[in-house]
């Protein structure tokens, strides 16, 4: 008989050795799972004494159970491991011999005949008929038992789906009879469903896909780990397969997995196989069938028996991402080939023909180029456009066209966003092209993605230095290369940067509306003419034509509101005023882009919040985050300028995933700081907040002035929070320079009220007055709303030389401010604890209970604390004998209290105490008359009065 290694006793070779691989690593993004094992293996009040983990091949259920048994030997557990063999099922005791390996010399301590069943059971050879599953049953019981009154015993079997019947009963005998005994039982199982015969009530835990991040970081770990278009590419196929990632990254037949279930196969559904898997995802059942010539769907039942597809509707479906990977490799490259060609000719979508065409395809072609052109655009997403033309650019024979093809590919997989695709694209395109239309075009991608690293000033001066082919390249291309210097200046917020900003508008200005002619239209060397007619301008595609006056207009306000925020008069530059272009009519998903940044610049975002909601989710669904990703951070900054934080923190979530996927880490550095903004805001903040170091040290703060300045506040907010006020006033105050002026031109000035209730909080208001007069200076006669709102406030608490009572109506006097409640609420705050301490308590009140009432309103929590708090203060409510309500509460409920107070969400109670979030939630409701209060917000305040 062939038996497996044993994998039972803690330190034993077979442990070590997946330790090093990977159990000694936390795995990948399984966080939550490892929680919920914990509460098993540590046997935490409430655990589970058994837990099933059920998922795919692959999904990475060996791993955790691995790191399981590490951790228990930690602990001082004894485990004792087995895993389900295929090979040995034809002998009943297999999973038995690797599970008591360790052990066997502990048989002797047992009981007479228990040990000799054992012995028996496990040598069957030289017992004749050996015992039966009943008495292997009992004695293994009580061997389990034995080793228990030692230490706690840990039992880990995998893949238990092919252990034997017998000794599956038997594991069950012992979940069932051996409870209250400190034995915990860890089983793996394939599947979505627990295999039959375990018992009903035991609990099981679903591994599912690994989350973007997490897949993406599991293949960054991979020897020769793939990037650009070929790392985007596994990460999509794999669809978050730890398994499907390696295999996958690593350039070999994957087969393995699925050889016998292939092998097995008829011929006609190997081949069936074949030309599903070529096919492109989502391609229908019909087409297939046309394709193979046939219309039998009995030619897939054999896959579909052995669980390699599935038919949903009219599409097929693999189970496994590796399936369609060794059904596509086990064929020769001819068949293959053919399979491709067939698909070509019966494919309806021209994309799809384009794609296959392509595929067969060994030499250049300008058909099938020209075919691959004209299809890239009617992708669904970006990545696939910029597939499509990288090759049609492959395949183009003419250096001309392909140096054209190259720009636009280089330009989508701009809008992709992937640094690595971007730089290969472009080092490709630069040993070929001199057109300066392209040259353009081709730097203003690369110094876009440039940007979102965090290489402000290589990106810039690149772009400066390609502004020599302005005169030569047209209006529309000029503008669009100046605009994304544009957003450049502002993230870096060097004063060096505003000012050749101001020199690349004049050079575009200066340029011709267009190009007279097109040198492309000119004959090439075979002779071809007239291609100019039916060719796009290299910067087109998803951003949309850059010639239309709309988007030149768009463009034009863009830079116009950097390099002069504000006319003559002092009024800033608006879209939708007379300075710059509406958001009506047929604008392109650049021009509504550039028009929504003018407008984040011009503090008027909100009024065109649909229009820049909608544009988010065109870009999302394009997949266009190398352009969402300039426009995501003013999105965010809106939702929390108007007390959307619920819609603020859905989105900084999705897009750090996704910043976290496309290696941005300076975007990831920017949404990190309004995560923790949003939660300084709600009164969230943990008691030691953290930004993620490896992502911070990416970032060269001194060139990303805009990421400093969102990294300040954040702190500066989180340190007020936690009741840090010298903390936060030192953060906020390095929002600006020793002599007051602005660490970032448009950021800094918009926190000014928040430095200003700091240093009256802190007793510096004598440092804070000459940096608001610095503000104050450089917003000019016309300040917007919002700066008007924040001005008069912080002139209201730290200007001796003002009225304070004056500046305070003036912020809450123009109803135009209700757009920014939160601010207003915080102006109401500061001026009823004026009017309180002024003694004027009916007047304080009447301002503090409307700043409650909008915190709460917006989940405002540390607004609505402190409005709360002063309210008490002012005799709106008696101050409780807060040591006496708590010394109702039981232990447990106090434990709640305290946890919740901190900020943490019923789950993150339960996670902790072991309990549901029903029960937690439950217990609070119970505690809240008790203490007198109604709201979770107050908990806060009524610790803090202890």
């Amino acid at each position: 008989m062939k038996v497996p290694p044993s994998r039972s006793v803690v330190g034993d070779e077979a442990a070590r050795r997946s330790s090093c691989g990977t159990a000694s690593l936390r795995p990948l993004g399984r966080g939550s799972e490892i929680g919920r094992i914990l509460q098993c293996v540590t046997r935490e009040p409430g655990g589970p004494q058994a837990l099933l983990l059920l998922g795919e091949e692959g999904i990475g259920r060996t791993t955790l159970l691995d790191h399981a048994r590490e951790l228990a030997g930690d602990d001082g557990m004894f485990v004792l491991s087995a895993q389900g063999w295929a090979a040995d099922h034809r002998h009943a005791r297999a999973c038995l011999q690797q599970l008591l390996a360790p052990v066997l010399d502990q048989l002797a301590g047992l009981p007479a005949a228990h040990g000799q069943v054992l012995s028996a059971a496990l040598n069957p050879v030289t017992h004749d008929g050996g015992p039966d599953d009943a008495q292997v049953q009992t004695a293994l019981l009580a061997l389990l038992d034995r080793l228990a009154t030692s230490r706690p015993v840990l039992v880990c079997v995998d893949d238990i789906h092919a252990c034997d019947r017998a000794f599956l009963d038997a594991l069950c005998a012992g979940i069932r009879l051996l409870t209250g005994r400190p034995l915990r039982v860890l089983l793996s199982a394939r599947g979505e469903a627990p295999p039959p015969g375990l018992p009903p009530v035991m609990e099981s835990l679903h591994l599912g896909p690994l989350s973007a991040p997490s897949a993406a970081a599991l293949l960054d770990r991979q020897p020769a780990a793939p990037t650009g278009r070929r790392r985007l590419e596994i990460l999509e196929e794999a669809e978050g397969n730890p398994a499907a990632l390696v295999e996958l990254s690593r350039r070999v037949p994957t087969a393995h997995a699925f050889a016998a279930r292939l092998d097995a196969l008829p011929p006609a559904t190997a081949r069936a196989l074949l030309y599903a898997a070529a096919a492109r995802p989502g391609e229908s059942v019909a087409t297939l069938m046309a394709a193979l010539d046939t219309d039998d769907l009995a030619v897939w039942a054999p896959a579909e028996a052995t669980g390699l597809v599935s038919l949903v509707e009219d599409r097929l479906v693999f189970r496994h991402p590796l399936a369609r990977a060794a059904a596509l490799s086990r064929h020769p490259a001819g068949e293959r080939q053919q399979a491709q060609r067939d698909l070509a000719e019966t494919v309806a979508r021209p994309e799809s023909r384009a794609h296959h065409l392509a595929t067969t395809t060994l030499r250049t072609d300008e058909s099938v180029a020209a075919l691959l052109e004209d299809s890239a655009w009617r992708h669904g997403d970006v990545m696939g456009t910029a597939r499509a033309l990288e090759q049609a650019a492959r395949l183009s024979p003419q250096c001309r066209e392909r140096s054209r093809r190259l720009a636009e590919a280089l330009v989508a997989a701009h809008a992709v966003g992937d640094p690595g695709w971007v730089r290969d694209l472009h080092d490709r395109f630069v040993r070929d092209s001199r057109d300066p239309e392209l040259v353009c075009a081709a730097a203003g991608a690369l110094a876009s993605i440039m940007s979102l690293e965090s290489a402000q000033r290589e990106a810039f001066d690149l772009l400066v230095d390609v502004s020599e082919h302005f005169p030569a390249v047209g209006r529309p291309v000029a503008l669009a290369v100046t605009a994304v210097a544009g957003g450049i200046a502002v993230q870096s917020g060097l004063p060096e940067h505003r000012a050749g900003l101001s020199t690349l508008l004049d050079r575009a200005q200066k340029t011709a509306p267009a190009r007279e002619t097109d040198p492309a239209g000119e004959t090439d060397a075979a002779g071809e003419t007239g291609r100019a007619e039916r060719r796009r301008p290299p910067v087109t595609g998803f951003l949309g034509h850059l010639a239309g006056p709309g988007t030149q207009r768009a463009l034009e306000a863009l830079v116009t509101a950097v390099v002069r925020p504000r006319t003559a008069t002092g009024s800033p530059v608006r879209p939708g005023h007379s300075h710059g272009p509406p958001l009506d009519g047929p604008y392109t998903p650049a021009s509504r882009t550039a028009v929504l940044a003018a407008a984040w610049l011009a503090d008027d975002a909100d009024v065109y919040l649909g229009q820049f909601r909608e544009t988010d989710t065109q870009l999302r669904a394009a997949r266009a985050f190398g352009i969402r990703g300039w426009t995501v951070l003013a999105l965010v900054d809106t939702f929390m300028s108007i007390g959307w934080f619920t819609e603020a923190e859905a989105l900084i979530r999705e897009t750090a995933a996704e910043a976290a996927v496309l290696r941005l880490p300076r975007l990831r550095a920017d949404l990190q700081a309004q995560a923790l903004v949003l939660q300084a805001l709600r009164g969230t903040v943990p008691p030691e907040p953290q930004l993620t170091p490896s992502v911070w040290r990416a970032v060269c703060l001194d060139e990303n002035r805009a990421t400093h300045a969102r990294m300040l506040r954040a702190r500066g907010l989180a340190a007020i929070a936690l009741g840090d006020w010298d903390g936060g006033w030192r953060h906020l105050r390095e929002l600006f320079t020793a002599d007051g002026s602005p660490l970032h031109p448009v950021l800094s000035p918009r926190s000014i009220a928040e430095l200003a209730v700091a240093a009256q909080r802190t007793g510096r208001s004598d440092e804070a007055v000459p940096v608001l007069a610095r503000v104050r200076a450089e917003q000019g006669e016309r300040p917007s709303t919002r700066m008007t709102l924040l001005l008069h406030h912080a002139t209201a608490l730290v200007d001796p030389d003002e009225d304070a009572e004056q500046h305070f109506h003036l912020a809450l006097v123009n109803h135009e401010a209700d757009r920014w409640p939160w601010e207003r609420a915080h102006v109401r705050l500061n001026y009823g604890i004026r009017l309180r301490r002024c003694r004027r308590i009916r007047e304080a009140r009447q301002q503090l209970t409307t700043a409650l009432e909008t915190a709460e309103r917006l989940g405002a929590g540390a607004l609505a604390a402190a409005a709360a708090r002063e309210l008490r203060a002012s005799g709106a409510a008696p101050t409780p004998d807060t040591a006496a309500l708590l010394e109702q509460l039981t232990a447990q409920q106090g434990q709640i209290v305290q946890l919740a107070a901190r900020g943490l969400s019923n789950r993150e109670i339960g996670e902790q105490l072991f309990l549901s979030p029903r029960t937690v939630g439950s217990h609070l409701y119970n505690v809240y008359p008790k203490l007198g209060i109604s709201r979770r917000q107050q908990l806060r305040d009524l610790l803090e009065e202890r």
